[in-house]
């Protein structure tokens, strides 16, 4: 079995000055938990946030990789980078981690398909087209009145992405802009961190004929941890708190994570949330069935949007805690042989498929 996330946002808390190589305070991802939950291999996202376009755009996401690259070269004893899914299991037989690279919104490449072909080189295998604002790309489900889908470049970069090998995902992507990608690309697509709207009612996630038509491509979900996709009672809760508003204590971290003051601040912000009541791990199962139930059980994994998120389920508190949701799924039946697919087989054969068969 190959445990696998395929959606981290380490590479963000590495510029927050994270140390990797030890066991770090309020941290979801650092080598030692990764190895005490079992997990394989992440895919680490170079993540940017919709506010940042343009030439600093670029440069965010370069600076993001250049630091994943430093940080895997002096843990090279732990980790090492992971290109393909044959790289990435033989990296387990070697006794490492996998880092695999992974591009969270597409605003650094502009409207330039030079620029995917140059992060492409640089060990990036997929890419999330949008997040929190429609882009040069698409349209975002958080706002999604641009294009109406895919943006012209936008149908262009994803032929572009199916001749490289690269796969699209279409988490953060609206309604709208994932059919169209369902329609123009000719390679499976994955959703690298989403849930499902029936059973929680989140924009963000995915209805059952999106599940449907994803798996009919050849597509795999992997089920997102973030407690507002998996339950909109928390989600009321959260909003009901007030601990949004004080969204300003984490850009205050981020201006200046040095500072011992605001890291602190940042982390009693961490503990009120976590002292929220939070729905359990149980529920990241509840969403594993229903999208096997809708999709088919070779079309679901598992993509935490860890250090990605403020708050997690109780129970999942970090990534050391991946073998609590694994024993779920078998307490409730399921095969080993599948929740090996469920665990990271799914993904890896998506990978493998949208690598070998470039169109």
């Amino acid at each position: 079995m190959f445990v696998l996330d395929s959606h981290c946002d380490t590479p963000s808390q590495i510029k927050r000055l994270r140390d990797l190589s030890i066991d770090n305070d309020h941290s979801h991802v650092d080598f030692p938990k990764l190895k005490k939950g079992g997990v394989d291999g992440a895919f680490f996202a170079l993540y940017t946030p919709a506010s940042v376009t343009g030439d600093s755009a670029y440069h965010h996401a370069n600076e993001l990789l250049g630091l994943v690259r430093s940080t895997v070269s002096r843990c090279n004893d732990i980790a090492s980078l992971a290109m393909s899914p044959c790289e990435a299991l033989a990296n387990k037989d070697k006794g490492l981690f996998s880092v695999c690279i992974g591009m969270e919104n597409g605003s650094p490449l502009g409207e330039s398909l030079q620029r995917a072909d140059e992060f492409h080189k640089a060990g990036v295998r997929y890419l999330t087209l949008c997040h929190s604002r429609d882009n040069l790309i698409c349209d975002s489900c958080a706002q999604g009145s641009t294009w109406h889908g895919l943006s012209p470049f936008g149908r262009d970069l994803v032929r572009h992405m199916n001749r490289l090998g690269m796969i699209v995902d279409v988490s953060h992507a609206s309604d709208e802009t994932f059919y169209d990608v369902i329609r123009h690309s000719k390679a499976p697509v994955a959703a690298t961190h989403s849930c499902c709207r029936a059973l929680a009612s989140h924009q963000r996630n995915m209805t059952d004929d999106m599940l449907k038509v994803l798996a009919a491509e050849g597509g795999v979900v992997q089920i997102n941890f973030y407690p507002v996709f998996l339950d909109d009672s928390f989600a009321v809760r959260l909003d009901e708190s007030g601990l949004l508003e004080k969204e300003y204590i984490e850009d205050r971290f981020i201006e200046d994570p040095a500072d011992p003051l605001r890291r602190e601040e940042w982390y009693a912000l961490l503990d009120e949330l976590a002292a929220l009541r939070r729905p359990s791990f149980r529920r990241i199962a509840d969403h594993i069935d229903h999208a096997v139930e809708v999709a088919g059980i070779d079309h679901v994994g598992l993509g935490s949007d860890f250090d990605g998120i403020g708050v997690t389920p109780d129970g999942m508190d970090d990534v050391s805690c991946f073998p609590v949701i694994l024993d779920e799924l078998r307490d409730r039946g399921y095969k080993e042989s599948d929740v090996a697919k469920i665990a990271g087989g799914n993904f890896l054969r998506v990978w493998s498929d949208v690598q070998s068969s470039v169109f």
